[in-house]
């Protein structure tokens, strides 16, 4: 007897949204696939729809489909390879005195104050910067797979917040904010190194870092730990900083 868990891809339909204007690439237009209907979308089915370049907004599941451009490349880290560089070890010791606490999706106040001031101090005119309180709901505190949020205090203070979903092979980083006012910390390498070590924790092979995108600043970053891979093709191979 099968079970509510075996949902098989091809119990999903997929349909191309009209073209938008590119968030990564300037001058450039985008399309998304969406898979439909999300309620069927739960972890089992969503961890195999990663390995498809699938990622999720909310509950909305979709891959990157533009008519012009194929740059969005779906990226890992190997996390029981993975070796901190010299930057990436001072960020750890650096933030050391950070506490994190694991929380189903919840709402605070103090998290949509930090989203805001995030949001416009690290994305002003991203489209984010003027989200108000119905869309930043809609994009982080809703998912219909397993998913968890994390606080990151220093004492009593709210420094960053995390959503990671939980996948078969790994986590997937949804988003991660913190305080944009503290000009030397490194709260963005702190986190991915966090997610790397509660990787190896949980016995997790891949921690998941949403798309990669060769020509695009915002993206960068990504090739920074290493090994990682990108999807291409249908198969993972190394990417590396002089890809």
């Amino acid at each position: 007897m099968s079970s509510l868990n075996d949902i098989p891809i091809s119990a999903l339909s997929f349909y191309l949204t009209a073209p938008y204007p590119c968030s990564y690439l300037p001058g450039m237009q985008a399309r998304s696939q969406v898979a439909t209907p999300g309620l069927l979308i739960n972890s089992p089915l969503y961890s195999q729809l990663v390995q498809h370049s699938f990622r999720r907004s909310g509950t909305y599941v979709y891959r990157p489909r533009c008519d012009l451009c194929h740059e969005c490349i779906q990226s890992r880290v190997i996390t029981a390879r993975f070796t901190a560089n010299r930057t990436q070890r001072r960020a750890w010791k650096q933030h050391k005195n950070l506490s994190a606490s694991l929380h189903p999706l919840q709402e605070k106040p103090e998290y949509y104050e930090l989203y805001q001031r995030y949001q416009r101090a690290r994305h002003p005119d991203g489209g984010m910067d003027n989200d108000d309180y119905e869309a930043y709901q809609t994009f982080l505190l809703q998912s219909l797979v397993d998913t968890v949020l994390v606080e990151f205090r220093e004492g009593d203070i709210l420094r960053m917040v995390s959503v990671i979903d939980l996948l078969g092979d790994g986590l997937s980083s949804v988003y991660t904010f913190y305080e944009p006012d503290l000009p030397q910390a490194r709260f963005g390498v702190y986190n991915v190194l966090w997610q790397i070590e509660l990787c190896r924790k949980l016995n997790l092979n891949y921690l998941y870092l949403g798309y990669w995108i060769k020509n695009s600043r915002k993206m960068s970053y990504k090739t920074q730990y290493q090994p990682a891979q990108g999807l291409i093709d249908g198969t993972w191979i190394p990417l590396t900083t002089n890809n």
